[in-house]
């Protein structure tokens, strides 16, 4: 995963850099010069300084939408065990983020697939009669991210951690959680989004110019991550 992220940002630099150098040299061409109503275009330094990797934590909570309020990712420290991955089960999840007894933006930790294994089936105890609290990751131990955090940022610490669902804290509530399949959709959907800007850009501020569309397929391999070699992804 850790590749995939170095990749993702890598190859958002290659596709910037090879537009916007293409966008120099046309700009220097006499035949590509644009008219005097057409000046107030964006420049291609408005492309750098807008840059990739806008996306925030915040972006995905919103896109969830009412998923995105915690309210049945919770469970409490008194719940068992059992009642805990029931709620898992349904939801399709694999985490649920402990809250103390009556408190529900109290966070006391969170439990996960991996606890009900490694503490309940391997060590051979009942999750009937179990609580979560006996097994839970403690909130001292827990890794957060805040709504400003940036999503690649997010997929970085989650790869460096080994986790696969952070929660989502701001002044010490609990504003949600999101999963390492949130994260990386963001992460892909910025950078084809930001690639369609680009492409816009070129085909909008230079529209009397024979500069084509450039097919993002040109530009990013969306299916292995690769970066592509040097003479695809320079444009001439």
């Amino acid at each position: 995963m850790q590749s995939v992220a170095g990749a993702l940002r890598a190859q958002g630099r290659v596709a910037q850099q090879g537009i916007l150098k293409h966008l120099r040299v046309a700009a220097t061409n006499d035949r590509f010069q644009l008219p005097r109503w057409e000046s107030s275009v964006a420049k291609p330094s408005s492309l750098e300084e807008h840059g990739f990797e806008s996306t925030t934590i915040e972006d995905i909570l919103k896109a969830k939408g009412k998923s995105a309020d915690g309210s049945w990712l919770f469970c409490s420290t008194d719940d068992t065990v059992y009642e805990a991955v029931r709620s898992m089960t349904t939801h399709n999840v694999g985490a649920l983020l402990v809250v103390k007894k009556g408190e529900k933006g109290a966070i006391a930790g969170i439990i996960t697939e991996r606890d009900y294994l490694r503490k309940i089936i391997v060590q051979g105890r009942s999750s009937k009669t179990t609580k979560v609290g006996d097994i839970m990751t403690e909130e001292n131990k827990l890794i957060t991210v805040t709504p400003s955090t940036r999503v690649l940022q997010a997929m970085e610490l989650m790869t460096e951690k080994r986790i696969r669902h952070i929660p989502v804290v701001k002044d010490k509530k609990m504003l949600g959680m999101v999963s390492i399949g949130d994260v990386v959709r963001a992460v892909v959907d910025e950078h084809r989004e930001e690639l369609k800007r680009l492409n816009s850009f070129i085909q909008g501020g230079y529209c009397k110019s024979p500069i084509p569309l450039i097919p993002l397929s040109l530009i990013f391999d969306f299916n292995s991550f690769d970066i592509l070699s040097e003479d695809k992804s320079e444009l001439t």
